[in-house]
């Protein structure tokens, strides 16, 4: 624990992004259109923000809502995406394709990693609505680049999944665990320090760093309370 835990923080646009790294966000996952729960971003949203700030950034590799590759030329858009992304500066990823019964889809995953040719990237939380996480995982193992798992434990959020995400820190190290957990989906502060406890180390947020909704920016001010919770600058309390 006494590794400084990473903090992820979803970004929009260049202004999200420079008061996320203002706030000490060690990285930003990129991404558009959060009522669909985040898609692809446009190419020139991140050149600017590649442009404006200096620390790592994941883009989200993702066309449409739900977890599938899509219908035909799907796979192929998505390649052709990553392409264009890694173009524009582009270097680390996120994506996660579900396949009819819940499994990954391997060949979509497949296709786009070889895209990536390396690239670092993050399985998101399509693990939540996977038939069987620890299938999945089995399924993903071995694949180049793939370095984290983004998740709340369940689909219905960190309250539903914390014993799930203890159990899999528990298991770290082993074949299909030894990615790092990235917790988030409905994470708040006060799971932090049962998550720290289990060896967890990186933290995603996304609507806790906008204390105005998705309708606002990015809080600099939100991003720091929580790079404090996490140094363990303010996890203290007075007692009662």
């Amino acid at each position: 624990m006494s590794m400084r835990a990473a903090l992820e923080v979803i970004a929009l646009d260049v202004e999200d992004a420079v008061a996320a790294q203002a706030g000490g966000a060690d990285r930003l996952e990129l991404v558009t259109d959060m009522a669909a729960d985040g898609l692809t971003p446009s190419v020139g949203t991140v050149a600017e923000i590649r442009a404006a700030v200096d620390i790592p950034l994941r883009v989200m590799v993702r066309l449409a809502d739900g977890f599938a590759a899509g219908g035909a030329g799907g796979v192929d858009r998505l390649a052709g995406v990553v392409g264009a992304l890694r173009e524009a500066g582009a270097e680390e990823f996120v994506l996660g394709f579900l396949d009819e019964d819940g499994g990954a889809d391997l060949a979509a995953v497949e296709r786009v990693v070889d895209e990536l040719d390396g690239c670092r990237w993050t399985f998101h939380r399509a693990i939540d609505r996977a038939a069987d996480r620890d299938a999945l995982r089995k399924q993903l193992d071995g694949l180049p680049g793939l370095d984290t798992y983004l998740t709340a434990g369940a689909a219905g959020g960190v309250d539903d999944g914390l014993p799930t995400l203890v159990a899999e820190a528990a298991r770290s190290g082993e074949p299909g665990y030894e990615q790092r957990i990235m917790v988030g989906g409905g994470l708040r502060l006060d799971h932090v320090p049962a998550l720290r406890s289990a060896g967890i180390d990186a933290f995603h947020i996304g609507g806790a760093a906008r204390p105005t909704g998705w309708a606002g920016p990015v809080s600099v001010g939100a991003v720091a309370q929580w790079r404090a919770v996490l140094d363990g600058e303010a996890v203290h309390r007075p007692a009662v």
